[in-house]
């Protein structure tokens, strides 16, 4: 009996050479399958999607998909975590693809500060290992598809196929045609403070998914040797950080157009623009963020934070 043929009867993936993997055919098997899970979050088939979501996990094309992404494709692919390791020769690769599983544990991660843009503050990263990110990408892409059929047109942060210009072209449409009142709106630290039960809450994922999503979230930090516990937020640096964070702020604009349907709320991560021609409008949109914001764990940054007028004014216009 061929190695082919052993590997089919006994349910094993067939054991090939990292270089020698159709990458062109696993990429197309694993969008099929997400393409299945969006339609089935847009048609409400809730039960369906958490099944094909369960499958995805477990297929062996995704693993593949998600250990290369990890080791080659992310720019961040040689960065390691807190046990050294900073790359992974083909054969590990594909032994890691195989030991790939949910197991509803999680390692520490590793602290390291890097200087934030426009600041002499510094941001702090939560660095995994190269296996556990691994295993975030992979719960990564059966999730995202969920959520990107039920997140808003226009947040525009993390999501695949869009970038911070999408933004900008959004708002220059909202405002070239008519001056407007703008409320420039910032979270204060969004990240670090994300209130981990409330963010579960939300995902309203399978048991084994989100056993796993709370053992990340709580996998606490390592810094000088020594351990400090994660009560709160999304460490930023791993592959799961920005879907979970993009979770976390979902309904956002809804908590506005709700009440003022000709607001315009445009997003991009942790930033917001709500735009208006009514400036009393804005002042109790500021509110009722604020309200929103404290249901997970998140406050405005009231410094940063501010309503001005794209035309009038002694600062007309907004950065963004």
């Amino acid at each position: 009996m061929s190695q082919r043929q052993r590997a089919k009867t006994q349910g094993q993936p067939l054991m090939v050479a990292w270089q020698d993997i159709p990458w062109k055919k696993i990429h197309r098997h694993v969008c099929r399958l997400q393409k299945r899970i969006d339609r089935a979050t847009q048609d409400g088939r809730v039960r369906i999607a958490q099944k094909l979501q369960k499958l995805l996990i477990k297929s062996w094309y995704a693993r593949l998909l998600a250990v290369r992404r990890v080791t080659q494709d992310n720019r961040g692919k040689h960065t390691a975590g807190i046990d050294g390791v900073k790359s992974l020769t083909p054969p590990q690769r594909l032994a890691l693809a195989h030991t790939l599983r949910l197991d509803n544990k999680a390692t520490p991660l590793r602290r390291t500060w890097i200087p934030k843009r426009g600041s002499p503050e510094k941001r702090p990263l939560g660095i995994p290992t190269q296996p556990e990110r691994a295993r975030q990408t992979l719960v990564r892409q059966a999730l995202e598809p969920e959520w990107e059929a039920k997140l808003s047109p226009h947040t525009y942060g993390f999501r695949p196929g869009r970038s911070c210009w999408d933004a900008i072209e959004a708002i220059f449409n909202s405002i070239r045609f008519r001056p407007q009142y703008a409320l420039k709106v910032d979270i204060a630290k969004c990240f670090d403070r994300i209130d981990h039960a409330a963010l579960l809450a939300k995902t309203r994922v399978s048991p084994c998914i989100r056993r796993q999503l709370k053992a990340w979230l709580q996998a606490g930090i390592l810094e000088d040797g020594h351990l400090a516990p994660t009560t709160a937020g999304t460490p930023q640096g791993g592959t799961i950080s920005p879907l979970l964070a993009l979770i976390a702020l979902h309904g956002m604009d809804e908590a506005i157009t709700h009440v003022y349907p000709r607001a315009w709320v445009i997003a991009y991560a942790d930033d917001c623009v709500v735009l208006h021609e009514d400036r009393t409008v804005l002042e109790h949109c500021q509110h009722l963020l604020q309200t929103w914001l404290t249901g997970i764990g998140l406050t405005l940054n009231e410094a940063k934070s501010h309503i001005s007028h794209t035309l009038d004014g002694d600062q007309p216009g907004f950065e963004f």
